[in-house]
């Protein structure tokens, strides 16, 4: 017969407290991205392009996607954000989650834009250039 595993009360709250800690975090960032999106979209905008992992024939349309992408997902629910970001998961072991998202945005739907000409890099090239960016201005 197969043994029952039942976690003790201190397993529980450990567990509990972990969980709470990374929401805590996930709508810490994404709250805070209401007074950085301007700049934000154009840091990132400009290292994309700055690291050669963008070309574009119009940085200023660049700026204005990565902004509506972040508008997007500062209204977005739990689910269509998870949903948008299931596919990099892999990226990192303790992945921010706006850099997650921007990362996915810019590899799957920034490349149908009229204005970007190409993506180069790997998905974990995009996701550094975009995270860097993200922790100057999320802490």
């Amino acid at each position: 017969m197969a043994k029952v595993f039942r976690p003790s009360t201190r397993e529980t709250n450990i567990l509990s407290k972990i969980e709470s800690s990374k929401e805590h975090a996930r709508r810490t960032a994404i709250s805070g991205l209401n007074d950085c999106i301007e700049p934000l979209s154009n840091a990132v905008a400009m290292k994309l392009i700055e690291n050669k992992l963008v070309e574009t024939t119009n940085k200023t349309g660049l700026e204005q996607q990565l902004s509506k992408s972040i508008e997007k997902l500062i209204h977005a629910d739990d689910f269509d954000i998870d949903f948008q970001c299931s596919p990099f998961r892999h990226i990192s072991s303790q992945p921010n989650v706006v850099s997650l998202y921007l990362t996915a945005f810019v590899i799957e739907q920034l490349i149908n834009n009229k204005d970007i000409v190409d993506i180069y890099g790997s998905d974990e090239d995009i996701y550094t250039c975009i995270n860097k960016q993200v922790t100057k201005f999320l802490q």
